[in-house]
């Protein structure tokens, strides 16, 4: 008998309550993972698992959140095919969450980056309620499912397209997130910018990799609050991107500018290296729309000190802190998951 959207709920519920008492096993593959992939820092994956019981396992929020959609019970719920991104630790989580809520069943390919994490909470739920066992299942590679969740590189969300684009899918392809500043941003301001640029290293999507300035913008007072967050430097892999950068940028004779914990160049490109941040000027107003217009599709999210008209913006230092309704790539993944058939 599948479970009910009801039993669905608690079972969420009650595993962000297990995420909170921080017990043995999940600190055993909190250890494994920050081994498996240096980038899993031990403080980034207790960011992540945070993030997820406070923003997506909190009983209101799951309420509200289905409260538009309907879900229909069947004792014959679809298989749903998901290829898990692996840049930040659990980032493909909401997906699970998504097509558990809805009562579909996940076949779940897990990143090469990332497969300590996601197994370790699928015991959790099965532990909670041994009837959520049928509802996920690990595989290595995707056959009979309905439908398919793909979140992959430009490169990857090619073979995406031409595999499973005969089925009801969701294909991801790179995405990037930028900053707008007018120069009238204070200290505190763009401390909290640092977080957008600096969490989980900049690699995940949410994360700022680009910034507006107007023409004459003076840079010192950002690399200047920049630099408090400069014990990201201590980091080995983090530092060894940066000095291979800084000389890059050294050898090729590239225009740029450095604090010691991250290098800006002008670039009007979203993504940069890591330990980078490009930078692009504006002349007016309407240049900036234009500009920022022009790559919508490729944008995440914008955070800004100040709303814009053109584009919807996040205070700075949240850009990284997602709730259950920040689609990664904009489309609404439970609408999604009632368009087909069960």
């Amino acid at each position: 008998m599948p479970l009910s959207l009801e039993d669905r709920i608690q079972t969420l519920v009650e595993l962000g309550n297990r995420l909170d008492a921080k017990d043995d096993a999940l600190q055993s593959a909190v250890h494994r993972a920050s081994v498996h992939n240096q980038w899993f820092t031990k403080d980034n994956i207790g960011r992540a698992l945070t993030a997820i019981r406070t923003e997506f396992l909190q009983e209101q929020k799951l309420r509200d959140w289905v409260a538009d959609y309907d879900f229909p019970e069947t004792e014959a719920p679809s298989r749903v095919g998901l290829v898990l991104a692996g840049n930040i630790p659990l980032v493909g989580f909401h997906d699970v969450l998504s097509v558990y809520l809805a009562g579909h069943r996940s076949l779940i390919k897990l990143s090469e980056k990332d497969k300590q994490l996601m197994p370790l909470l699928l015991d959790i739920l099965v532990d909670i309620n041994p009837k959520t066992k049928p509802y996920f299942e690990l595989i290595d590679r995707l056959s009979g499912f309905d439908a398919v969740i793909a979140t992959g590189s430009d490169n990857s969300s090619r073979y995406f397209e031409s595999y499973f684009g005969k089925y009801p899918s969701i294909i991801r392809k790179n995405r990037a997130s930028l900053a707008i500043l007018d120069g009238t941003e204070s200290r505190e301001e763009l401390e909290q910018l640092g977080h957008d640029v600096f969490s989980y290293f900049g690699l995940g999507c949410r994360n700022v990799s680009k910034i507006m300035v107007p023409e004459g913008y003076a840079f010192e007072p950002l690399l200047e609050a920049l630099y408090t967050h400069k014990e990201i430097i201590l980091h080995n892999k983090y530092k060894n991107n940066f000095d291979y950068n800084y000389t890059l940028y050294i050898l090729n004779k590239v225009p740029h500018m450095a604090n010691g914990c991250i290098l800006l160049i002008e670039d009007a490109s979203l993504h940069s290296r890591i330990a980078s941040l490009h930078y692009e000027y504006y002349r007016d107003q309407a240049d900036l729309e234009a500009k920022v217009k022009a790559q919508q599709e490729r944008i995440q999210c914008v955070v800004s000190a100040k709303a814009k008209d053109f584009v919807e913006v996040l205070p700075f230092g949240t850009a990284q802190q997602p709730g259950l309704t920040d689609y990664a790539d904009g489309v609404d993944t439970l609408a999604f998951l009632t368009q087909f058939d069960r």
